[in-house]
């Protein structure tokens, strides 16, 4: 493990000495409208930063190898600063990264020319024969980030040429594999049989800007320091710090200097752009859902699960839980925001009595307040985080009141998302990103196969198909009448409840250059971390 080395001096930079300029620009994504805030302050292009420290609530993301970090967004953003891929993304879209160009042969081909002054952050040179192990690599370790299926070979052209052969044509090809996948050193891990264990010294050796000094688990902490052989030049962020902090401090700590950048809640952003911060307003590409085990009675209904669905207030959540900071969520997934939303899916508005009508369809009836059958009443168990707890405790109600026995239960969020991908649970309420990448995100969270967010949803098998088409339709208005069905389909048969989408912010004093990126980072994490920010 890599070992805290002597902190370097930490250039005292006054938030009052960085007139902040800031541009309102609209961008936009193959998946939506983008609002993006790009910002510019008076440290010179040229001029380093010692130290830049990033906080979260939750901390510990995992060990940040590509299969060391947790399957969450900000574990892979940790990971991404140690390990580069093919092609990468800014604020306005694609951008070479390890590849300096590419091009497609036909419908089933990728040629990519590698950039030549590239090597690992151990001197060891990068050439094409790294790209071809890993794509071979994933074949036999699944990478959970990266649907391999498509992706039928790899071949060394030259030591700087690759050729990448699908099985089938395959529309997020360039969001979902080579801008995602992290490029691995075959010295390194052709001798790794379980990549997963895989958390020393070696597992870190990638060619990215940053190299990891420490990891501490318990205080989920982690500190890099830049690499100054990196290709695209020496970091101007020397060292780069990711400490935890709890949502009601992370204003306050970014007034007193003690962060330059963190997740604020809705209600202080107010106060900190009078201050001179710069805070950027979140994409709507997160979010919350109930999930539900539809492979388990009664909720394998159809019917009862529409039942539950209007039974929820969503307004009421958005407005009491949220405090007004969001919108209610479509039914079909996309936000209204989103070039993919479809408006004519059903909108389930909230209507109690509707719900009693489906109830009695199925053969339910009140004894006393709850649902029951055969004497038996109708019992669910919802699974919340502490962070969760007062939307949970509102939606508990609502149900109760429609008729509907739920009992609350309170666990951390690595064991909600175990208790889910094992359906070992009811329901759970849950959240995630992605809605603002490629329209993919749909196969991860319905589609059978797929592990993420454990929706792998097979009842319905027209929906099944609607997925399998619209990922291999290269045609942009043809793949947008495929989703739009999905949607229609999805909103139908509700494998789980779309509830609200919520207002997010990143607030920073203005030392880097930081924005949302287009589409999200990799395959559509709406995090405002970008490691391009901190190298040029």
């Amino acid at each position: 493990m890599p070992k805290l080395i002597a902190k370097k001096k930490w250039r005292n930079y006054r938030k009052d000495a960085l007139p902040v300029k800031c541009l309102l620009a609209l961008g936009f994504a193959s998946a939506g409208l983008l609002l993006l805030l790009l910002c510019s302050t008076s440290i010179a292009a040229d001029e380093t930063i010692d130290v830049l420290t990033i906080a979260d609530t939750t901390g510990d993301w995992g060990f940040p190898s590509p299969y060391g970090h947790y399957s969450r967004g900000p574990g892979y953003i940790r990971m991404s600063l140690i390990f580069d891929t093919l092609v990468w993304k800014d604020q306005d879209g694609y951008v070479p990264a390890l590849a300096e160009s590419w091009q497609m042969e036909g419908n089933d081909a990728y040629v990519f020319s590698l950039r030549k002054n590239v090597t690992w952050n151990d001197g060891e040179k990068f050439t094409a024969n790294d790209v071809v192990f890993t794509i071979d690599y994933i074949k036999q370790h699944p990478y959970p980030w990266v649907n391999s299926e498509p992706v039928k070979k790899a071949e060394a052209l030259d030591d700087n040429t690759v050729k990448i052969y699908l099985n089938h044509s395959y529309a997020p090809f360039l969001d979902m594999v080579v801008g995602t996948l992290p490029i691995l050193p075959e010295h390194i891990y052709k001798s790794v049989s379980n990549p997963a264990e895989f958390q020393d010294d070696k597992a870190l050796i990638g060619t990215g800007p940053y190299k990891l000094v420490n990891y501490d688990k318990t205080q989920g902490t982690y500190l890099y320091e830049a690499y100054d052989g990196y290709y695209l030049g020496a970091p101007k962020v020397k060292q780069l710090k990711f400490v935890k902090i709890s949502n009601e401090m992370a204003a306050a700590a970014l007034e007193k200097g003690d962060v330059d950048a963190v997740v604020v809640p809705a209600e202080t952003v107010e106060k900190l752009r009078k201050e001179n911060f710069v805070v950027l307003d979140g994409p709507r590409d997160g979010i919350t859902k109930i999930m539900i085990n539809h492979n388990k009675e009664p909720l394998s209904d159809t019917k009862l699960r529409q039942a539950l669905y209007y039974a929820i207030d969503r307004q009421a959540l958005v407005d009491v839980a949220l405090r007004g900071y969001g919108i209610i969520a479509s039914s079909g997934l996309f936000a209204p925001d989103s070039e993919w939303y479809n408006p004519d899916v059903e909108p389930y508005k909230y209507d109690p009595t509707k719900t009693a009508e489906l109830m009695s369809e199925l053969g339910y009836a009140k004894d006393g307040q709850y649902f029951s059958k055969g004497g038996e009443p109708l019992a669910m168990e919802l699974l919340v985080t502490a962070a969760t707890e007062r939307v949970g405790e509102m939606i508990r109600q609502q149900l109760e009141k429609a008729g509907f026995k739920v009992n609350l239960r309170s666990v951390d969020a690595k064991t909600l998302d175990s208790l889910v991908g094992q359906w070992n649970f009811d329901l759970a309420l849950n959240s995630h990103g992605g809605m603002g990448g490629d329209p993919e995100i749909l196969n991860r969270i319905i589609g059978e196969g797929y592990f993420f967010n454990s929706a792998r949803y097979t009842a319905d098998q027209k929906l099944n198909d609607l997925l399998d088409q619209e990922v291999s339709e290269t045609d942009a208005s043809k793949r947008k009448e495929l989703v739009d069905e999905v949607q229609e389909v999805y909103a139908q048969d509700l494998p789980a409840l779309p509830l609200y989408y919520s207002d997010s912010y990143w607030a920073h004093n203005g030392l880097v250059d930081a924005y949302y990126t287009k589409q999200g980072v990799a395959n559509g994490i709406p995090i405002a971390i970008n490691k391009q920010s901190f190298v040029r």
